[in-house]
């Protein structure tokens, strides 16, 4: 399995022939998108920076809802959890967890998470290998919430999103925040990430990997 990073929460999942994006994005948010092709999209919530599955080629089958999907043999869980606190007077939106399973490996995409989930959540999902998350605040999860949910999950290997870079117009909180929280050192970002069920590693690791751009 090969995993790119585009900016903000997209990214690209290969396994064998089969290609997921995980929420397009549009121009508002500062980003470039490049040309990619799919066959499917998953998208978390109707946000520019999130909802953009036209841009993606190949007739896609795009995924927008909570519930259980099969693609071409992948096996997808969407779960609903919610974004907003209306103690806060905050809008209640919905946002939409997926989970990925790819033969023996799977992925979890967290989408604008923005608290940590639920027993009965965490409970319903299977063993997660590969955690797509956010970890910049902004609406979603900032670093100690991330690290907060990465210790429900237990997951091998955590790739964060959604935090600043130079791209981004969005406020949003610097990697550097989750990687002092998670004790991680910062090292140069890997071009893309290759994973298979022998090379996971024994005890979580933080991945960060390189912003690509159209």
């Amino acid at each position: 399995m090969d995993i790119d990073w585009f900016g903000q929460s997209c990214f690209r999942i290969k396994e064998g022939n089969i290609t997921v994006v995980t929420d397009p994005y549009d121009r508002s948010i500062g980003y470039t998108l490049p040309k990619l092709r799919a066959e499917i999209v998953t998208i978390s919530h109707d946000a520019p920076g999130h909802a953009n599955g036209s841009a993606v080629k190949g007739e896609p089958k795009i995924i927008t809802r909570p519930g259980e999907y099969e693609v071409k043999g992948v096996f997808i869980t969407g779960i609903q959890t919610w974004r907003g606190s209306a103690a806060k007077g905050e809008a209640k939106e919905e946002n939409t967890v997926y989970v990925f399973e790819f033969g023996d490996l799977t992925v979890c995409h967290l989408g604008d998470l923005s608290k940590p989930l639920t027993q009965a959540q965490v409970e319903s999902m299977p063993d997660i290998h590969v955690l797509l998350a956010p970890v910049g605040g902004g609406g979603a999860l900032d670093a100690d919430k991330a690290a907060e949910v990465i210790a429900q999950l237990e997951p091998r290997i955590i790739i964060p999103m959604h935090y600043l870079t130079q791209h981004t117009t969005l406020k949003l909180d610097p990697l550097a925040r989750f990687l002092k929280e998670m004790g991680a050192a910062e090292h140069e970002p890997q071009e893309s990430l290759r994973v298979t069920r022998s090379n996971l590693p024994e005890e979580p690791q933080v991945v960060v990997l390189e912003c690509k751009q159209g």
